[in-house]
C-alpha cells in the first residue's frame, strides 16, 4: 500500500509564521507524527503534497517523495496531481492528513482488512460523535455501502440528525481512484475539486465503497489553531504515558509528568510529578527521576538518580547520581557510580568511574579519571578568550576546594592541589601543588 499525504494548506487560523504541519504534538512535527503512523501501518511509499512554505517543511522532514502543489484548488486537486506516481506503483492508496496525529497504526491496520477483506473499491473512515456540526453525514444503504456524502450546508433536517461523519481517511483501489479521478470536476460554489466526489462517481459507476466506522473521537481531532495543538498534544502524553505504565514504568503523577513521543524508559523505573523528558532521551531501569528535573536527547543508564537537574544532550551510566540543582550540558559524560551534586556544571568532560564532584563546580572540557574528588568551588578555566582548551586530571586525584584550573593542564595520577590553588601548569602524578599566595597577618593599626 502507498499513502497520500495531503499537507499543501496554509493554516490560517494557526497564526503563525510556521506552516501547520510541522508544529509539534508531543515533541514531534505533526506531518512526522503522520508519517510515523503510516510507517508501523506498513505502508511501503509516501507521497507528501506540499505547498505553503514547503521549504519550511523540507526542512524539518529531511528527505522525503513530494509534489508541490502551486494552487489550492481541493482535496481531490491535491490526489489528483499525485496520479501519475498512483499510476507507477499499482498498488492500494491510503489518503490521509498532514495535521491529523492523533488517528492510531492500529485503526488503520483493521481499516486496511476490512478493505481487503470485503473487495472494496473504496473504504472510508468514519466515526460517530456527539456534535456532528460542520461534517459530511455518511449515507448508507441497507447493504453499509456508502451512496453518498452530503455536506453541512447541503444537508436536510433529517439528514443532520446522522452522527456517523466522514473523517476524511480514504484506502482505495488504485485503478478505481484514477477512473473516478479523471471523472472528478469542480463545478461547485467553491470552484474546487473534492475528493467526496470519487466516492460518488465509483458508487454511481457500480463499485463498492463502505466506512469503517470507530468510536473513540479524539482519533478523528485534525489540529486548525493553537488550541487543537494544546488538545491534540495531551491526547498523545496520556496516550504515552499509558504506554509507559503497561511497559512497567512508575509514574508518581501521569498528569503532572511531560514525557514526549520518542523517549524509551525502562522498567521499574520511578518518574515523579514536575518531570519534562524530552527528544530521543532513553532511561534504563530502577532508575528515579525526582521532580523538577528536565532531560533532553540524553543516555541514561540503570539504577541512576537525578533530582531538581538540567540534563541535555548528556550520557550518564549505571548507578550515576545527579543533583540537585546540577546541570549536565551536551557531551557531558558520567560513568559508572560518579556523583555529580547541588549547582555544578558540565560541558563536554568525561568523569570516569567513581569520580565525584559534590557542590558548587564548573567541570568544563575535561577528562577526568577514576575516583577522583573535585573539591567545592573548583572551575576548569577552558576559554581564554578566543579558544577552548583541555584539562586532563588522572585517577585518584584530590583537587582541593576553590581549586582554578587554567587550561591547558595536565594533572596526573594521585595528585592532590591544595584549596584556594590557582594551577597554570602541570602536575606530575603523586605530586602536591600549591598555588596560592603566602599568608601574612598584621596587627591593626601598624605598617
Amino acid at each position: 500500500m502507498i499513502s497520500v499525504i495531503l499537507a499543501a494548506g496554509k493554516g490560517t487560523r494557526m497564526k503563525s509564521e510556521l506552516p501547520k504541519v510541522i508544529h509539534k504534538v508531543n515533541g514531534v512535527p505533526m506531518l512526522q507524527k503522520v508519517s510515523d503512523v503510516l510507517e508501523k501501518t506498513g505502508v511501503h511509499k509516501k507521497i507528501f503534497i506540499l505547498g505553503h512554505m514547503k521549504e519550511k517543511v523540507l526542512s524539518v522532514m529531511g528527505e522525503i517523495d513530494y509534489i508541490e502543489q502551486n494552487e489550492q484548488l481541493g482535496t481531490g486537486h491535491a490526489v489528483l496531481i499525485a496520479k501519475d506516481e498512483i499510476l507507477k506503483s499499482k498498488d492500494n492508496v491510503l489518503i490521509t492528513y498532514g495535521d491529523s496525529p492523533l488517528i492510531k497504526a492500529e485503526t488503520l491496520k483493521k481499516m486496511e482488512e476490512k478493505f481487503l477483506k470485503d473487495n472494496l473499491d473504496c473504504i472510508l473512515l468514519s466515526c460517530d460523535v456527539s456534535d456532528p456540526f460542520g461534517y459530511g453525514r455518511i449515507i448508507l444503504d441497507e447493504k453499509e455501502q456508502i451512496i453518498d456524502i452530503i455536506e453541512e450546508k447541503e444537508a436536510s433536517d433529517e439528514i443532520k440528525k446522522i452522527k456517523e461523519i466522514n473523517v476524511g481517511v480514504y484506502i482505495f483501489k488504485y485503478a478505481s481512484l484514477i477512473e473516478a479521478l479523471d471523472k472528478i470536476d469542480n463545478k461547485n460554489e467553491k470552484g474546487e475539486y473534492y475528493l467526496t466526489d470519487a466516492i460518488k462517481i465509483l458508487v454511481n459507476s457500480g463499485g463498492k465503497a463502505e466506512s469503517f466506522k470507530i468510536s473513540d473521537e479524539a482519533e478523528i481531532l485534525g489540529v486548525n489553531s493553537k488550541a487543537q495543538l494544546a488538545i491534540a498534544g495531551k491526547i498523545l502524553r496520556n496516550r504515552k504515558n499509558e504506554e509507559l505504565m503497561d511497559d512497567g514504568v512508575i509514574l508518581i503523577d501521569p498528569e503532572t509528568s511531560y514525557i514526549e513521543d520518542n523517549v524509551i524508559i525502562g522498567q521499574d523505573t520511578v518518574i515523579y510529578p514536575n518531570t519534562v523528558i524530552q527528544g530521543k532521551t532513553k532511561i534504563g531501569d530502577n532508575c528515579t527521576i525526582y521532580s523538577n528535573t528536565r532531560i533532553i536527547d540524553s543516555v541514561i543508564g540503570n539504577n541512576v538518580t537525578i533530582e531538581a537537574s538540567l540534563v541535555e544532550e548528556a550520557s550518564m551510566e549505571d548507578y550515576a547520581t545527579v543533583g540537585p540543582f546540577a546541570h549536565l550540558r551536551p557531551k557531558a559524560v558520567l560513568k559508572e557510580s560518579v556523583h555529580v551534586g547541588n549547582f555544578v556544571e558540565v560541558k563536554n568532560s568525561i568523569l570516569e568511574k567513581g569520580v565525584k564532584a559534590g557542590h558548587l563546580t564548573y567541570i568544563g572540557d575535561a577528562e577526568i579519571g577514576m575516583n577522583t574528588n573535585i573539591g567545592a568551588g573548583t572551575i576548569t578555566c577552558n576559554y581564554d578568550g578566543q579558544k577552548k582548551h583541555k584539562v586532563t586530571i588522572g585517577e585518584d586525584s584530590f583537587i582541593g576546594s576553590d581549586s582554578i584550573i587554567v587550561a591547558p593542564v595536565n594533572i596526573g595520577k594521585r595528585a592532590v592541589t591544595a584549596a584556594g590553588s590557582v594551577i597554570t601548569d602541570d602536575i606530575n602524578d603523586d605530586q602536591i601543588a600549591f598555588g596560592r599566595a603566602r599568608q601574612i597577618n598584621k596587627e591593626r593599626g601598624k605598617d
